[in-house]
């Protein structure tokens, strides 16, 4: 298979799997959604929504959150990890999103990207979920099955960023991250398959798969 035929494959058999992935993150709108992705850094969607909804209890918009006293945020939210830095950064882009933004989250990569605590996966993530526009947040998950189902060759996310997005086409960027991501967790798991087990690994590259040798006695 050539690189386009692996990611034509990808593509159609992901389809099938996750016709219409959910976002897995909780939320209400952007401002949520944004606050949530910033929270699952080094973290898993399972506890940051376990921790969200005492969260936005305390405040769900950034007027609420820019007031609320910071140890109270970093305590909710502890169980993410890296609570002192979270709090700080939500507190911080609450006050800028009402200073700079009137108290909206800007639909805009270079503006979320200037956001305390906002990184270029994060910014993305916004821009495809909560705004529609095309893009394709990759994390290190997304980088490590591009790479075992040789979509890329790209030592940094943002090289394999500029890899699929060449593979594929644009009006499914939102939709297949979404989809890769639900494979991964299910299907192609870091220690789970190791390029040989799960179906997409084995159609894209048949070599690897060594089948089981029957013994007759």
């Amino acid at each position: 298979m050539t690189r386009q035929e692996r990611a034509d494959h990808v593509l159609q058999r992901l389809g099938q799997l996750y016709p219409q992935p959910a976002i897995p993150l909780d939320h209400e709108d952007a401002f949520t959604l944004l606050v949530a992705v910033l929270l699952s850094a080094q973290c898993t969607d399972v506890r940051v929504n376990q921790v969200t909804p005492a969260l936005f209890q305390l405040g769900r918009t950034p007027a609420a959150l820019a007031a609320a006293p910071l140890d109270k945020i970093a305590a909710i939210i502890r169980p993410c990890g890296l609570g002192p830095q979270k709090a700080k950064a939500i507190k911080e882009l609450s006050g800028i999103l009402l200073a700079e933004h009137h108290g909206q989250v800007p639909a805009s990569l270079e503006a979320l990207e200037r956001l305390p605590g906002v990184g270029h996966k994060t910014a993305q993530v916004v821009m495809a979920q909560a705004f529609g526009v095309p893009s394709f947040p990759v994390d290190t998950h997304i980088h490590r099955l591009a790479q075992r189902w040789g979509l890329t060759t790209g030592k940094s996310v943002l090289q394999t960023e500029r890899d699929l997005k060449r593979l594929f086409p644009k009006e499914s960027w939102n939709r297949l991250h979404l989809q890769i991501i639900y494979y991964g967790r299910e299907h192609c798991t870091a220690r789970g398959c190791d390029g040989t087990a799960c179906e997409i690994c084995r159609t894209c590259f048949p070599k690897r798969h060594k089948p089981t040798r029957t013994w007759k006695a």
